[in-house]
């Protein structure tokens, strides 16, 4: 058999699998109204998004472990509110863009992280800090259910797509900005696009504006802006291709999607 021809097969058995888990693990219909209801983020998706939407999320629960610390009980509407948030991202790029990793821990509020690293002098150094997420290289996702909750209100705070865009940014490595672009995309314009928005935010911080087109954790390294970015991206859009053009426009092409144009009904959108 060829090569084509054996890939063919693998991407018909594929095919296959994956509508078997969609007819087996479908999500009730209810729920997923109730769900979507729930979420300012998701209004503004047309039919035919929303059931991407849902079979992306009943992948999502399919390949994913979500396992819970601390006695936080989790019910089938809380695994739904925090799959639907997490396919967004890639509802127009599929389920395998979230391939490596299998595992989401979810505490019942912040948790506290430990983190050693070493100086520029080889010295070994451990910090602690209370966090709403975390994404480990080739390992879980660790959210707070208290923020997940949170999210999706369209106030420019979702630590679930913080997080899974850090996912997106570690498929070519280390996270630092720099997600595995498309083809029709060019490097250069992500680059410049990114650096100069950077900058601009560093500039202003430095500067103590009071008025931030971003939250100043975005400052904090570009794998941070890149996922503070597609936060404000999804949930204020708007405002983010008012303050930073460029940078919406490569995430445009990134995601595949144009939220500004989809929430730009939306009483009092920019």
């Amino acid at each position: 058999m060829g090569q084509g021809n054996m890939q063919g097969l693998v991407a018909r058995l594929r095919s296959w699998q994956r509508q078997r888990v969609l007819r087996r693990a479908a999500l009730p219909e209810p729920l997923w109204r109730r769900t979507i209801e729930a979420l300012p983020l998701l209004h503004g998706l047309d039919d035919t998004e929303l059931q991407r939407l849902r079979e992306l999320a009943t992948l999502f629960l399919h390949h994913k472990e979500i396992h819970s610390v601390a006695d936080l009980a989790v019910d089938e509407a809380m695994r739904v509110t925090l799959a639907a948030q997490a396919a967004l991202p890639i509802l127009n790029l599929g389920i395998d863009w979230y391939r490596g990793w299998t595992t989401i821990v979810l505490y019942p509020g912040d948790f506290i992280a430990r983190h050693r690293y070493r100086d520029e002098l080889g010295l070994e150094h451990e910090e602690e800090a209370a966090m709403a997420g975390e994404a480990w290289e080739q390992g879980p996702v660790v959210l707070s259910w208290a923020d997940v909750a949170d999210s999706g209100r369209l106030d420019g705070f979702n630590v679930v797509i913080h997080e899974f865009a850090h996912k997106l940014d570690m498929l070519n490595g280390e996270p630092n900005g720099y997600p595995p672009l498309h083809r029709d995309m060019r490097a250069d314009d992500w680059a410049e696009a990114f650096s100069k928005a950077f900058a601009d935010l560093e500039a202003r911080i430095e500067r103590g504006d009071e008025s931030l087109p971003l939250d100043p954790y975005a400052a904090e390294e570009p794998a941070e802006f890149f996922s503070v970015a597609s936060e404000a991206f999804f949930e204020l859009p708007g405002n983010l291709r008012q303050d930073y053009p460029e940078v919406y426009r490569q995430l445009a092409a990134f995601y595949r999607q144009d939220p500004a144009a989809r929430l730009s009904g939306r009483p009092g959108w920019l």
